[in-house]
């Protein structure tokens, strides 16, 4: 994987990132992935994250990785996407696109541009799920056992 696209660290400034970018880290991925596609805006969103941090924690150790793409306007990157993933100690990705047409569809053909959504991963296991809504915290624990091939 190229410098470009490796994974945010947490406490750096949101990256500018295309839907190309996104495509390349899906197909290179080697561990477990979830990409959570979420906006400063949307309250569903801003309540899943913690789920999503304590998670990445607690199966770090089984390689999973959790990416978050900010889909904030553009009148919003960096000021308020930054000043947000600071605020909630995270780490995050801005994507540079307008056209939901055009990379919505990259992600998951099925995609209408909703949001919360989410990708999960895992090649290894020939696993991909895509979820398009808000996830509870028990939800999202049962997928990432079946992600992780811990669950049935």
């Amino acid at each position: 994987m190229s410098s470009f696209l490796a994974l945010p660290v947490m406490g750096q400034q949101a990256k500018k990132v295309k839907i190309t970018d996104l495509e390349k880290i899906i197909v290179e991925s080697k561990t477990p992935l979830i990409i959570n596609f979420w906006a400063t805006f949307c309250k569903p969103c801003i309540e899943e994250i913690p789920y999503f941090q304590k998670l990445q924690g607690k199966y770090e150790k089984d390689g999973l990785q959790v990416l978050f793409v900010s889909l904030d306007l553009q009148d919003d990157y960096p000021e308020k996407v930054n000043s947000f993933i600071k605020k909630r100690k995270m780490s995050a990705w801005w994507l540079d696109e307008t056209n939901a047409d055009y990379f919505c569809p990259r992600i998951d053909p099925a995609w209408t541009g909703a949001i919360p959504a989410t990708l999960f991963i895992n090649k290894q296991a020939n696993y991909r799920k895509f979820i398009e809504e808000s996830l509870s915290e028990e939800s999202l624990e049962k997928q990432v056992g079946i992600l992780l091939n811990k669950t049935n």
